[in-house]
């Protein structure tokens, strides 16, 4: 059951992604990249890189609603059950109160764009972007409601800046470019339109250095606060890599899911917690350093998390 060419199979995943997160932390030990490096670098994968990634594979790809529309249904249902289930147990055992809606948000919402997307391709090849596409857009819609929803919940106060800044990150949610280039590429697809070959290589141009740099980015920015809210990270940590995975793992294969739609739902939902938690932390009133903490731990712990996933999945026949 379990081969050698189980091992193999995880080890290919997670291998190249933790080698690439490991050149982007030497090279900033090193100073071969800066803050401002990774801070230029960070936009332009979020802004063009990443939809260009998107943009170009989802309008080539020969694109199946019906298909994936029971995996999306469910990953958006689970993701809303996780987040109560949250809400109701983390009052629990966090303290204080305010690191609360940050918790929340490290536990449930994942990196799917980089990092989720990388364990994907690297499972599946190229043909997982018209499934993993669908799924990355409208789940990340409802991260970013529910990420504003706890933040917001959990703030020690409701003064009208916080409300406007709620107001913010939802017109951002609409704006987010992600969504937008996913939501332009299926309508383009679905309407059967063809677009000129030089945009189509210019854009795939843009996506060949998408993963490459977003991975060099986030080893660069990996950087761990050693303090007394440690303890809260690693909590978290645990909920993000462990119980939150197997939990939903379980409930999709109770329902029948396996193959290409259980690897993508496990690589999406063992994704670490998404970089961008600590800009929404930070503009929302949640504790930002609690955000960073989350941000490494699970980084670097889910490479192990999701490769030992992979195995146990892989060795019994299920993806």
């Amino acid at each position: 059951m379990f081969s050698f060419d189980v091992f193999y199979f995880a080890f290919s995943i997670t291998a190249p992604i933790f080698i690439v997160l490991l050149v982007g932390s030497f090279l900033r030990t090193k100073e071969f990249v800066d803050d401002a490096f990774v801070a230029t670098s960070s936009k332009l994968v979020f802004h063009i890189a990443l939809p260009a990634l998107l943009f170009v594979n989802i309008i080539e790809a020969d694109i199946d609603l019906h298909q994936s529309i029971g995996l999306v249904t469910f990953a958006l249902l689970a993701t809303l059950v996780i987040y109560l289930l949250l809400e109701i147990s983390v009052p629990w055992f966090i303290q204080p109160a305010s690191d609360r809606g940050t918790v929340v948000q490290g536990a449930f919402r994942a990196n799917m764009g980089i990092i989720g997307l990388a364990y994907c391709v690297n499972a599946y090849g190229s043909e997982v972007y018209s499934l993993a596409a669908i799924y990355l857009a409208l789940v990340t819609i409802a991260f970013n409601v529910l990420s504003v929803t706890t933040l917001v919940r959990w703030q020690t106060d409701g003064d009208t800046a916080n409300r406007r800044r709620f107001g913010d990150v939802f017109w951002g949610v609409i704006k987010n470019p992600l969504i937008v280039s996913i939501c332009v590429a299926l309508s383009l697809n679905l309407l059967d339109v063809s677009l000129p070959q030089v945009l189509l290589q210019t854009g795939h141009y843009f996506a060949q250095i998408t993963l490459p740099l977003a991975l060099l980015v986030a080893g660069a920015s990996l950087n761990i606060k050693r303090d007394n809210q440690l303890k809260n990270a690693l909590i978290t940590a645990v909920l993000k890599l462990i119980l939150i995975p197997l939990l939903i793992v379980l409930a999709a294969l109770s329902l029948g899911f396996k193959g290409m739609e259980l690897g993508v739902l496990f690589l999406m939902c063992s994704a670490p917690s998404a970089s961008v938690s600590y800009v929404m932390a930070r503009a929302l009133g949640g504790n930002a350093t609690l955000a960073a903490n989350v941000i490494v731990i699970t980084t670097l712990a889910s490479l192990f998390t999701t490769s030992m996933g992979v195995i146990i999945l892989r060795a019994w026949g299920l993806m």
